[in-house]
């Protein structure tokens, strides 16, 4: 069965770099046609996807988060992290790393979630 943890920090202060790591078991994130995604809930909002990285390494971004997000893996620990820089209060939310089937918004797998503050 594929499970998907994520870990990182509740709290980080404005301006710093948010860092999230997702724990893949049951599913190398090396295997072809599978993209691993990065989503985002802030409160009282909808779903707000961030990014991914693909099997292959490449990465695709949000155009309205781009310049400041980084997606990168561990493919020896099976995970995939991300960075996102400069957060503001803003980027409060509830963090979600996702299995994507063919890279085209098609989730069958979700971590629990994290919940990200942003405070100083």
């Amino acid at each position: 069965q594929v499970q998907l943890q994520e870990s990182g920090p509740g709290l980080v202060k404005p301006s710093q770099t948010l860092s999230l790591t997702c724990t893949v078991s049951g599913h190398s994130i090396t295997t072809n046609s599978y993209y691993w995604s990065w989503i985002r809930q802030p409160p009282g909002k909808g779903l707000e996807w961030i990014g991914y990285i693909a099997a292959s390494g490449s990465t695709y971004y949000s155009p309205s988060l781009k310049s400041r997000t980084s997606i990168s893996r561990d493919t020896s620990k099976n995970q995939f992290t991300l960075q996102l820089t400069s957060v503001t209060p803003e980027d409060a939310s509830v963090y979600y790393c996702a299995r994507d089937r063919g890279g085209v918004g098609e989730y069958d797998y979700w971590g629990q979630g994290t919940q990200v503050a942003v405070s100083s």
